[in-house]
């Protein structure tokens, strides 16, 4: 399945829509504007809450919570690393995705097992944030889709201080 992430230019908070590769938006990021940490909802069209991300404050590395249902579902990590950076999207059991390739430029893959299942790359001719994500079929959609969230604002905060 291929989606656009776009980030909503005017607004508080970070906010982002999501659309299908047929232009139809399918899920909408709600960003919690005045929080301690980045909280971000991540939400269908109905508005029905499919995951929750929260930013692990204190914490040695990078490190931000993904929630569904209310529970722990996985955690994304930025490891440390003295040349590249990587990220690992951590599930329960062994599942791991790793995710790695040229942030700064916003091109890199997860790949689990060995195998990439999902490539991420950015638009540089927006005036907001714009991603393609491509995720084969079988993956979790929506735990990709908010880690390369999560990747955004790892970013963002790194640029920024």
């Amino acid at each position: 399945m291929k989606y656009s992430i776009k980030e909503k230019f005017w607004g508080f908070g970070d906010d982002f829509n999501i659309y299908d590769d047929n232009g139809q938006s399918v899920f909408f990021v709600d960003g919690q504007a005045f929080s301690w940490g980045d909280k971000l909802s991540f939400q269908d069209m109905q508005g029905n809450e499919l995951a929750f991300i929260s930013q692990k404050l204190m914490s040695w590395k990078p490190k931000y919570e993904i929630y569904r249902d209310g529970r722990l579902f996985a955690e994304v990590i930025k490891e440390f690393s003295w040349f590249n950076k990587e990220f690992t999207l951590d599930v329960p059991g062994p599942n791991d995705y790793n995710i790695t390739g040229s942030f700064w430029s916003h091109d890199y893959s997860f790949s689990r097992s060995g195998k990439v299942v999902a490539q991420v790359s950015k638009a540089f001719w927006a005036m907001t944030d714009s991603y393609g994500v491509e995720i084969i079929d079988g993956e979790d959609d929506i735990a990709i889709l908010a880690t390369a969230l999560v990747i955004d604002q790892v970013l963002h905060d790194e640029k920024n201080k």
